[in-house]
């Protein structure tokens, strides 16, 4: 029986991806962690493991952390990150902490799929990355924003603290709240709370106001 494990703090993002990776084949077994401490004790438990499936936000220390613990003890599992930050930037990072395939939250079953047998194969599975050119936002509309900012509200509207934006996003706490301040000016709200309600109110813009830096 091979093992697979899902790490993952929303239930139903889990059964989802559960059902996905069913279709490896009856000999898999999938099992599920909501937060690291939880996959942490399913790593040690198992005697071996062939697939990780993990979201890079997670509740407390953030995937990255699991990551560099696996690259460390367990460099041969091989890693899909899956997570709703998409942007080249993520990507790189998730890569260099030794991911072999990444797939976006906004994808389809059938992307994560394809990379689990592709990493599965012992090949790479990333979106193409391009250098050079600005990164993209994460789907966000433009507001004034920098991109740096985009993905710091990103994470707000997720809920995220500011120490658990940083851990994702790899950055410091002072940092964080360099951009929350930032974001709140330019939404012309004084407190985290209000930015949902703000951006409603605003409803879709074009990209065009972005900053590039």
């Amino acid at each position: 029986m091979r093992q697979a494990l899902i790490v993952d703090d929303h239930a139903l993002v889990r059964e989802g991806m559960v059902r996905t990776l069913r279709r490896l084949g009856r000999t898999w077994h999938i099992r599920e962690a909501a937060d690291m401490a939880a996959a942490l004790a399913c790593i040690t438990a198992l005697d071996s493991l062939d697939l990780v499936v993990l979201d890079i936000l997670l509740p407390g220390r953030s995937g990255f952390h699991l990551l560099d613990h696996l690259r460390a003890h367990r460099a041969d599992i091989p890693i899909v990150v899956v997570s709703a930050l998409d942007d080249a930037v993520t990507m790189r990072r998730a890569q260099r902490a030794g991911a072999l395939g990444f797939v976006s939250k906004c994808g389809s079953g059938e992307a994560l799929l394809d990379a689990a047998r592709t990493v599965l194969a012992g090949n790479l599975a990333f979106p193409a990355l391009t250098d050079g050119g600005p990164e993209r936002s994460g789907g966000h509309q433009g507001e004034g924003l920098t991109v740096g900012q985009l993905r710091v509200l990103k994470l707000m509207e997720a809920g995220q603290t500011n120490r658990q934006i940083g851990d994702a996003l790899g950055i410091t706490e002072g940092t964080v709240k360099q951009h929350v301040s930032a974001i709140l000016r330019t939404l012309g709200v004084t407190r985290r709370s209000e930015v949902l309600a703000a951006r409603r109110r605003a409803g879709p813009s074009s990209n065009s106001g972005e900053r590039k830096s």
